[in-house]
């Protein structure tokens, strides 16, 4: 199979893909987003938490 023959089997393929809407793309953007802030706070806090703790044992 020659790089030619691969480039257009692509093309081929993603013409069956199922593109999400403008608005689609930008929900699940925005959902992405905040689920990333949300879980970077949570492993933020735990982490702060767990410091103390530690701290507090050693010291």
């Amino acid at each position: 199979m020659s790089f030619i023959d691969y480039l257009k089997s692509t093309k081929g393929e993603l013409k069956h893909v199922n593109w999400p809407t403008r608005n689609q793309a930008i929900v699940y953007t925005v959902i992405v987003i905040g689920l990333s802030i949300a879980t970077g706070v949570y492993l933020g806090v735990l982490d702060f938490a767990f410091t103390s703790i530690i701290r507090d044992l050693i010291i």
